[in-house]
């Protein structure tokens, strides 16, 4: 049986890493969080991958205030990259939020980004664009694979920790030194 949200084999709330056993390109070096895994799937989020837009510009093209901002905004996945994807604690609400778990919500409708660009928005967020997606038991088989490292998430990694050092403070919470590793995994 695979996993549900209330199943306590759920990775929901947890991080995932690629390992030198994943065969996708897309996602070496990445960071996902988890926001949901269920008998369905799974869904989820890079969150150490900036593209090469700022929160500012899509705030622009969309018409609304905030042009000024120079916050990263992230490839979230491969999987509707045109789609947007908001990762904050609770606070206001939003008309399209969904409880992760009671310290992260993920909201994908506009009026966040609306209230950020005001400077009404929650103070910590991360917005991404796409997202990863799993189908119903292709995480739990890529993880028997060993394609995936995985550990609870942090929120102090989604939210507070600089992009640049979040893969490092992931594998530092799984209990691999980044600096002990060997390019030739594997090799004799």
């Amino acid at each position: 049986m695979t996993a549900s949200k209330h199943s306590p084999n759920s990775l929901r709330h947890h991080f995932l890493v690629a390992s030198p056993y994943l065969a996708d390109p897309r996602f070496h070096g990445a960071v996902i969080y988890l926001c949901e895994h269920s008998d369905d799937g799974a869904l989820g989020l890079m969150i150490n991958q900036p593209l090469d837009i700022h929160l500012g510009e899509i705030l622009e093209q969309l018409d609304m205030h905030g042009g000024e901002l120079d916050l990263p905004v992230y490839s979230g996945g491969p999987v509707e990259p045109e789609r947007g994807f908001v990762l904050h604690p609770p606070g206001t609400s939003w008309q399209n939020t969904a409880e992760v778990t009671e310290d992260v919500l993920l909201t994908t409708s506009r009026d966040i980004l609306a209230g950020i660009g005001q400077n009404q928005g929650p103070e910590e967020f991360l917005v991404a664009l796409g997202y990863a997606g799993w189908s119903e038991g292709q995480l739990e088989q890529e993880l028997g694979s060993n394609s995936w490292l995985t550990c609870p998430a942090s929120t102090d990694i989604i939210f507070r920790t600089p992009w640049e050092d979040r893969y490092k403070a992931v594998l530092k919470l799984i209990g691999i030194d980044l600096n002990q590793l060997s390019e030739s995994i594997g090799h004799a």
